[in-house]
């Protein structure tokens, strides 16, 4: 269940620093944050889709580590990131 190409296309362009920026923490936390929501979709439909849910965590966890680095950083980015993709914290 990967991220369609031009919505990741759409989310590269909203959050890039640079032409060719594709790893920086705001995009990977950025399309990290669109994988869990389609999950999540998923989820309603699949309740006892055990072993996605278990992928759900690892990528969960993966978006908290990298939320916390952007935050030990660079914390205006952090709290603007936060504001933009509506994530609780």
């Amino acid at each position: 269940m990967a991220v369609e190409k031009q919505k990741t296309a759409d989310i590269l362009k909203k959050f890039k620093r640079s032409d060719l920026d594709t790893g920086s923490s705001e995009v990977q936390i950025a399309l990290i944050t669109a994988r869990i929501n389609e999950l999540t979709e998923h989820f309603k439909v699949h309740k006892k889709d055990v072993h996605s849910q278990r992928g759900l965590i690892t990528i969960v966890n993966r978006r908290r580590k990298l939320l916390d680095y952007l935050k030990r950083t660079n914390h205006k980015k952090y709290d603007s990131l936060i504001k933009e993709l509506d994530i609780r914290k």
